[in-house]
């Protein structure tokens, strides 16, 4: 089995690929001082409960934009689970897809991850948005290049923000209301928080599309991307496998 580590600036994830389906994933806070040993502990529970083993994982692929985590991850794989990781970024590994920027190094490989999985699935131009702690919205050719994007301040981070500078604001769970206009405080902040952010994403989609002239596929994808199917008018598809997709693809292409 193949076990595919995702680590984001909010949280990690842990994927285990059986060879034909994705059977389990398990997320955890991302904390860069969390050591290989404490990650292997609970692991270990995780997997006794849904009755694997360690010895049952053959192989490892992982892509983190925390550097600091790197070092316990590798370990992780190399110490506990007896396999050489695949490592996002290290020389030698290839992508899939091709990048047309300014300066290709820059681009998260989070983002290049995800482009592979949506580029694997889906047919075209493409625009795919991400929603986690940035919302990055990623333009990706129909011959498989990175060309591009936005990033934003994510949802989390910006009710968080509210909640934080302004005193008597409290912090408030996304969820999409029944009304725009709200009736008390908790009320207009939710609207706020989620039509200001339908129409930040609807808004650059048409961007987009008006200035670059393609047609384009646009895939809504990330933690709570699933909060805008029905409200958004611009996302036709919404796939939260993109990046553990990515990952294994690019695991079938170093392997």
């Amino acid at each position: 089995m193949l076990l595919a580590i995702d680590t984001g600036n909010t949280n990690t994830l842990f994927a285990i690929h059986d060879g034909k389906d994705w059977v389990v994933e398990w997320r955890i806070a991302t904390d860069a001082a969390r050591t290989a040993d404490e990650y292997a502990v609970w692991f270990h529970q995780l997997m006794e409960m849904q009755g694997f083993k360690f010895t049952d994982i053959e192989a490892c692929v992982i892509s983190t934009v925390v550097p600091q985590s790197l070092f316990n991850m590798r370990n992780l794989a190399r110490r506990h689970l007896k396999v050489e990781p695949i490592i996002i970024g290290d020389e030698g590994v290839k992508i899939g897809v091709g990048v047309r920027t300014d300066n290709p190094k820059e681009v998260g490989a989070d983002r290049l991850v995800t482009a592979l999985g949506a580029v694997q699935k889906y047919k075209g131009n493409l625009i795919i948005i991400d929603s986690g702690t940035a919302t990055t919205f990623d333009v990706v050719s129909e011959d498989k290049h990175f060309e591009g994007g936005i990033i934003a301040p994510g949802i989390n981070l910006s009710v968080r923000a509210l909640h934080e500078a302004a005193a008597q604001l409290p912090r408030i769970a996304i969820v999409k209301p029944n009304k725009v206009i709200g009736k008390n405080t908790v009320e207009a902040m939710q609207s706020g928080i989620f039509w200001g952010y339908i129409g930040l994403i609807d808004g650059l989609v048409r961007k987009i599309i008006e200035e670059d002239g393609r047609d384009f596929t646009v895939i809504g994808t990330g933690g709570v991307a699933s909060l805008f199917q029905g409200a958004s008018e611009t996302i036709q598809h919404y796939d939260s496998n993109l990046t553990i997709d990515g990952l294994l693809e690019i695991w079938r292409l170093n392997k």
